[in-house]
């Protein structure tokens, strides 16, 4: 009887949990078109952010950035935000992006925003373990050129 019981608060647990996970609906690209011109330009930021191409890095971050880390706060000067990614990143630390990530949601008459997960391997700690990482990033688009306007990045 006990063992029953147990089965049945088991049963009874697992529905309770499954049932609040299908609450929450799973990403649906609702636009393939923006979708991709998104992840394109993540793409084209990352591959500059990797390999320290900062005039393509400072094109695509926007005049009035501001970027927002877990760890280091706010940073809103774009100028001392490229001058930290060249002296603390630069032939240091890669980003990879997690594969099925991202999703992606239009910003009406603004442009859209990004979410995901990425890794990022530092290179003079090579045996130091790389754990997903969540991020959010406003991009602008402005006479149809994209902008980095604001970065959330996580790194708990």
């Amino acid at each position: 009887m006990i063992k029953f019981m147990l089965f049945i608060i088991a049963l009874l647990m697992s529905y309770i949990a499954f049932g609040q996970i299908n609450e929450i609906p799973k990403y649906e690209i609702k636009d393939l078109k923006l979708y991709n011109e998104i992840v394109k330009m993540d793409s084209i930021y990352f591959n500059a952010y990797n390999t320290c191409d900062m005039e393509t890095q400072a094109k695509i971050y926007d005049e009035d950035l501001e970027f927002f880390h877990d760890k280091g706060g706010l940073a809103t000067s774009k100028s001392d935000i490229l001058k930290s990614l060249k002296e603390n990143i630069c032939n240091k630390v890669t980003r990879t992006l997690i594969k099925g990530s991202v999703e992606v949601y239009p910003i009406k008459n603004y442009g859209a925003i990004q979410f995901g997960y990425h890794k990022f391997y530092n290179k003079e700690e090579p045996n130091a373990k790389s754990i997903p990482s969540k991020f959010v990033v406003i991009w602008k688009n402005k006479n149809n050129s994209w902008k980095i306007t604001k970065v959330i990045s996580l790194h708990n």
